[in-house]
């Protein structure tokens, strides 16, 4: 095909039986890519996410869905302050860190700030947040937080699309 097989459109409607369909909709979807990290009964914990947007300016709120299935979800829905850190392009080594394993800061720059939260350095930009609210967002938690400090730095963000990793490329 002439256009790469884009003006082909699938259609899905979304249950058990087509889940997967469902994801790939909505991994056409490209995010960045970010680290939270908060203080956990097993010390400093850090989970990778993709579900981050802003939600407000004034007052500055902004939120993320940790998935009910992980194994670090207790720690996140139950925590009271936490960061979260926004990778640049050369940092996909500190999602796939996270991705694997939530306690190993090792290897990395990072210092404890306000509320004894883990801080990464470096990172392309970072939110140090207070719980507001929780919603129910079924496989997921909806939290909503108010940014009580942010941080960044210049450069490109950390791309996910389709399941993979990539970089900002601009058309102008």
């Amino acid at each position: 095909m002439a256009d790469g097989g884009r003006s082909i459109m699938q259609s899905v409607t979304p249950g058990p039986e087509t889940a997967r369909d469902f994801r790939d909709a909505l991994g056409r979807y490209a995010t960045g890519v970010t680290v939270v990290t908060t203080q956990s009964d097993l010390g400093p914990m850090g989970i990778t996410a993709n579900s981050f947007a802003s939600v407000s300016l004034d007052p500055p709120l902004v939120l993320w869905s940790p998935a009910r299935a992980s194994r670090r979800f207790p720690a996140f829905a139950d925590c009271t302050n936490f960061a979260i850190h926004v990778l640049g392009e050369e940092q996909e080594n500190i999602c796939r860190q996270f991705s694997r394993e939530g306690t190993d800061f090792g290897g990395l720059d990072w210092i404890t700030g306000d509320a004894d939260t883990p801080l990464i350095n470096g990172c392309l930009a970072r939110f140090e947040c207070e719980t507001a609210a929780r919603h129910d967002g079924g496989d997921h938690l909806i939290i909503v937080a108010r940014v009580t400090r942010a941080a960044w730095r210049g450069g490109d963000p950390l791309v996910f699309s389709s399941g993979a990793y990539g970089r900002f490329t601009s058309v102008l």
